[in-house]
């Protein structure tokens, strides 16, 4: 980890999964123009879900967005991953000082963490060796992104200052509720927390059957070294997440299996 003594206005890349019109991204975009120079690059439509898929076997389309009728951002026609992979190569002159993803609508904690557009964003910038934030306001309805855009200012001059470990980015979870009412703020773990899966089936004009995915989160975790469970405690949860996935613990154990021999 290194500590930057740059002076220079920092730039910033903010991308999101929920696309271009996310309430979330617009928050975001005007608080860290407070801390440094700031470029917008979003899906065209929303990908949550996409974790990290990137298009593969039809062009990316690259768009100018206006807001009010004044030059916001870039819109791009396919998944977070693409919009990080597309500003680094074809929209930015050089690599921005930090990246920061959402602000999400909805939580990425616990098993979500693998599904999410919000994440794999980052994940994408540490992949390109940039520090990289996530940031998600814990609600699906009703949202209140005042805070959330505030502490995603707080934590970005933090790391602008200190960095961040080679493949590693911080995914921030912030309670939809008044400051005044958030705890604290904890160092987590991803939990077990876990979506319990429905495919409810319809059927169309033809009556050809066609399937809504749903769900219920199922809450596996009880204290609050786990991200979901901080949150609803209205703590902000801020837990570090690595691009390696190896279980190093079983690696060393598949040593003793004998398969050598």
């Amino acid at each position: 980890m290194t500590t930057s003594s740059n002076p220079k206005k920092p730039n910033i890349l903010v991308c999101n999964d929920d696309g271009i019109e996310g309430p979330g991204l617009h928050a975001l975009a005007a608080s860290m123009k407070k801390l440094g120079s700031v470029t917008v690059v979003a899906p065209a439509e929303p990908h949550s879900g996409m974790s990290h898929a990137m298009t593969l076997g039809k062009p990316l389309r690259i768009r100018k967005y206006l807001k009010n009728n004044r030059f916001f951002g870039h819109t791009v026609s396919g998944t977070p991953v693409d919009c990080v992979k597309v500003a680094l190569s074809h929209i930015l002159e050089s690599k921005p000082d930090l990246i920061v993803s959402g602000i999400n609508y909805g939580s990425n904690t616990a098993m979500n963490t693998l599904y999410s557009g919000t994440i794999a964003a980052a994940l994408e910038g540490a992949i390109q060796n940039i520090p990289s934030l996530a940031f998600s306001l814990t609600t699906y309805e009703n949202a209140d992104f005042t805070y959330a855009a505030k502490f995603a200012r707080q934590l970005s001059r933090e790391v602008l200052r200190r960095g961040l470990p080679p493949d590693t980015i911080l995914s921030a979870n912030i309670p939809n509720v008044p400051e005044k009412e958030i705890k604290g703020i904890l160092f987590t773990r991803q939990g077990r927390s876990r979506w319990e899966e429905a495919a409810i089936e319809r059927h169309d004009v033809y009556n050809n059957p066609y399937y809504w995915l749903s769900g219920t989160l199922l809450l596996q975790d009880h204290d609050l070294a786990h991200d979901e469970y901080a949150v609803r405690q209205n703590y902000v949860a801020i837990t570090p997440l690595s691009c390696d996935f190896t279980d190093h613990h079983l690696r060393n154990e598949l040593e003793t299996w004998g398969l050598n021999k």
